[in-house]
């Protein structure tokens, strides 16, 4: 049996994506930089970072122009998120939130969804999130126990998500329920809930160790009635959807990972050059060239994971038999942060230890990185099953 399939693409960027990644990183180093600490320490909800992505367009960089998007694909979008988390974890998850709450819209959405969610989503006009986690059912999505059920001319939703990332701030939520309770993976279905529907609540905002400035919530949904025509896709075959959405936002995940690294070895890199230590800068030392080195080459492999992937997704190869790019491209980054994070602390010494420097930041980021969108052990499971075609 052969291991091998045709996944070689060209995705050298070109002169149009050399001008974005230098504007973004531009914007990221003047506006963001400065404000990714006390992002981090108030828990502050960075609106100005909001309105500031608003205004260059980053919010729908990756939508296609029929939607008022810049048109750039994945790729682009990924390319803008690397830049961003470069700085600061928290802003790039405005450019991923539009990423993830138009995911099953755009796969099966309606026309007239399509043109409303990601039109408003692109233009800054409307915020979304998704809702897919509960309490007894993370990876196993199988076991979702929200339900909707038909009733007349509506659709109504009763149950409980947590681990919701900006919901307190989205005007829609993109909600996975239950309609054939029996069936499993087999009987689930998306809608589209309005986060001013009565029945609608957060019940819990979460005290997390890092990614503090866009909240995490628990999701009370009592009796939430929708119109029909919020149902997106078939009845039933949500899931389907679902994992060809998650095989789409794995490099834009990968690509948080990638820009945080980035950040970590340019600081302990800059901080190396100056520390002196036994009458020379500490970068002159074997022992720091080797971690600065070894960082080196994760992030460029890295980064070429995830660019691969994000250009599978703009040629349209998402289907599951590629599953095992996606998630190599996204647990390869996120496990190659963690360690990014931790080495540069140890460049610093102490010093890396203080809230003086960010790289405590960055570590306490990278590790929600190895943990949102299926974690590192579940995404070694889908590229051993998807490998072995099982």
């Amino acid at each position: 049996m052969s291991l091998q399939t045709e996944t070689t693409l060209q995705f050298d960027l070109d002169e149009t994506q050399k001008m974005l990644r230098q504007t973004v990183r531009e914007l990221s180093e003047r506006y963001i930089a400065p404000r990714a600490a006390d992002i981090d320490e108030n828990e502050e909800y960075p609106e100005d970072i909001y309105q500031l992505q608003k205004e260059y367009g980053l919010l729908g960089i990756f939508f296609p122009e029929e939607y008022g998007g810049g048109g750039m694909g994945f790729l682009g979008g990924c390319i803008a998120i690397e830049e961003i988390a470069r700085v600061c974890s928290n802003s790039p998850l405005f450019i991923v939130l539009n990423m993830l709450s138009s995911r099953v819209i755009d796969l099966s959405g309606t026309q007239e969804q399509k043109d409303h969610y990601m039109t408003g989503l692109a233009k800054g006009e409307l915020r979304g999130s998704y809702a897919l986690t509960e309490p007894h059912a993370g990876s196993d999505a199988g076991n979702i126990r929200t339900r909707a059920v038909k009733e007349g001319d509506e659709w109504v939703i009763n149950g409980t998500k947590c681990f919701c990332t900006g919901p307190d701030k989205a005007d829609f939520i993109t909600v996975a329920a239950k309609t054939d309770p029996h069936a499993g993976t087999r009987g689930i279905t998306y809608y589209i809930v309005p986060t001013d529907a009565p029945g609608f609540s957060i019940a819990k905002h979460e005290r997390k160790m890092g990614m503090r400035g866009i909240a995490t919530c628990m999701l009370n949904l009592d009796n939430v009635a929708v119109p029909l025509e919020n149902q997106v896709g078939e009845l039933n075959a949500g899931f389907k959807t679902a994992m060809i959405g998650f095989n789409q936002m794995r490099p834009a995940i990968g690509s948080r990972a990638v820009g945080l690294a980035q950040g970590c070895l340019d600081y302990a890199a800059n901080y190396a050059k100056e520390r002196e230590a036994f009458g020379k800068p500490i970068a002159q030392h074997q022992a720091v060239q080797f971690m600065l080195a070894d960082m080196f080459m994760d992030i460029e492999a890295a980064r070429l994971l995830v660019y691969r992937a994000a250009a599978m997704v703009d040629a349209g190869k998402i289907g599951k038999e590629n599953a095992r790019y996606f998630s190599t491209a996204k647990t390869y980054a996120a496990d190659m942060a963690m360690k990014c994070a931790i080495d540069s602390i140890q460049v610093l010494g102490g010093a890396g230890y203080m809230k003086d420097h960010p790289l405590e930041r960055f570590m306490r980021d990278a590790k929600q990185i190895q943990i949102v969108e299926g974690t590192s052990q579940i995404q070694r499971m889908i590229i051993a099953r998807n490998l072995l075609d099982l």
